[in-house]
């Protein structure tokens, strides 16, 4: 695979550059904020501007690519993002698979084998469709197959999407990445789960792993085949970023560097967590953070630029083409 599709079309692999890997842009419940606005969206002008503001500013700092895990469940809206991709140099990547903790919309409870609309269950043939043909009338191709197994655990409606991002990876090759709560190691579970699906866990990211500081419990992800995403950096409300430097760098002293991915899974804007939620409890939880701070904390202490352009480069485009 020599290219990769981006927002604005298919792009030279060697042309993605380092990429932050598990980030948003804009994350949103359009069902909420049609009645009841959020005060903090400035308009969808402004918000916009703000956005491709963003993203010049990482474009200044060496950062060519990001994938936005937005996905249905997080207010995904590709013609939003569309506009932002239009005026900024930097690539955006974006994603497809269902974004819950627990259960499903009732669409999908009334649609699928044995329910009331009695048929094949729609989420396999939506995700590929993204995948292969473009997402809805956009023309944008999804690239990753976001799926999120949180605290819950595997209930019925997140097995669903797991299973759907399982066939829709064996049919397409797209790599499947993924939310996790670290303190309940759900890691294995997705592991385990995926592994049973039949789809080799290198082509698994195992997402949120630097909350945890376990590195028996990180190790044994990696050694099973799958890569780290070392990508909540700034959030200090599940890690400090001292422990999740202390933990990248203490990986990469073992040899694990070929299995870990760096970003912040930070937002323009998220009605979940808003802006003035994030500066009063996590001020430097923004997509700036890793190239400003975090990088030179790594090489004080040790991690080599070749670390670095492994983690940001290399990891980055491996899953990007995945096993396709």
């Amino acid at each position: 695979m020599s290219t990769v599709d981006t927002v604005n079309g298919p792009v030279a692999l060697e042309a993605i550059g380092r990429t932050l890997t598990h980030e948003h842009i804009f994350t949103k419940n359009p069902e909420i904020e049609e009645g009841w606005p959020d005060p903090e969206w400035e308009g969808e002008d402004a918000m916009v501007a703000k956005a491709v503001d963003t993203l010049d500013e990482l474009k200044t700092l060496g950062i060519e690519t990001i994938i936005d895990l937005t996905v249905p469940g997080l207010g995904r809206s590709i013609p939003r993002i569309q506009r932002v991709a239009a005026a900024t140099a930097v690539n955006i990547v974006v994603a497809t698979g269902y974004y819950t903790f627990n259960a499903l919309p009732t669409f999908f409870q009334t649609h699928g084998p044995g329910l009331m609309v009695d048929m094949d269950d729609p989420m396999p043939a939506m995700f590929i469709r993204d995948l292969t043909t473009g997402i809805g009338d956009t023309g944008v191709k999804a690239v990753m197959i976001k799926v999120a197994t949180d605290e819950p655990g595997l209930t019925p409606g997140v097995e669903r999407v797991m299973g759907a991002a399982a066939t829709a990876h064996l049919e397409t090759g797209a790599t499947i990445t993924t939310h996790t709560h670290a303190r309940e190691f759900r890691g294995r579970d997705q592991q385990e789960f995926f592994r049973s699906r039949g789809v080799p866990l290198e082509h698994v990211l195992i997402g949120h792993s630097g909350d945890s500081t376990d590195l028996d419990y990180l190790r044994e992800l990696m050694d099973n085949g799958s890569t780290l995403g070392m990508d909540r950096f700034g959030m200090v409300s599940m890690r400090s970023d001292s422990e999740r430097v202390d933990t990248v760098v203490r990986l990469v002293e073992l040899g694990y560097a070929e299995k870990l991915t760096l970003s912040h899974d930070a937002g323009v804007f998220s009605i979940n967590t808003p802006p003035s939620f994030r500066r009063r409890e996590s001020p430097d939880w923004n997509h700036a953070h890793i190239s400003r701070d975090i990088l030179p904390q790594l090489r004080e202490r040790g991690v080599s630029d070749a670390d670095i352009d492994q983690m940001m480069i290399t990891n980055a485009a491996r899953i990007l083409v995945g096993a396709r």
